[in-house]
């Protein structure tokens, strides 16, 4: 897997964590209230970009 796979990995992993919200700020769209920030991008994907490694606040969200 390149770096580009894993990047597209942990964004989609963004949208099963209880952590992720969508903003109302038009500019940066997507939240994580674990890390306390907004971002024009998936939080794991700018998570990854800084940290190189995969987001270690996540946890999934529970069935509906």
């Amino acid at each position: 897997m390149d770096s580009t796979e894993f990047i597209q990995e942990q964004a989609r992993r963004c949208n099963q964590c209880v952590h992720y919200y969508i903003t109302h700020d038009v500019h940066f769209p997507y939240g994580c209230r674990a890390l306390g920030f907004k971002s024009r991008h998936q939080p794991a994907r700018d998570v990854v970009a800084a940290s190189g490694e995969a987001c270690l606040y996540f946890q999934p969200r529970k069935p509906a």
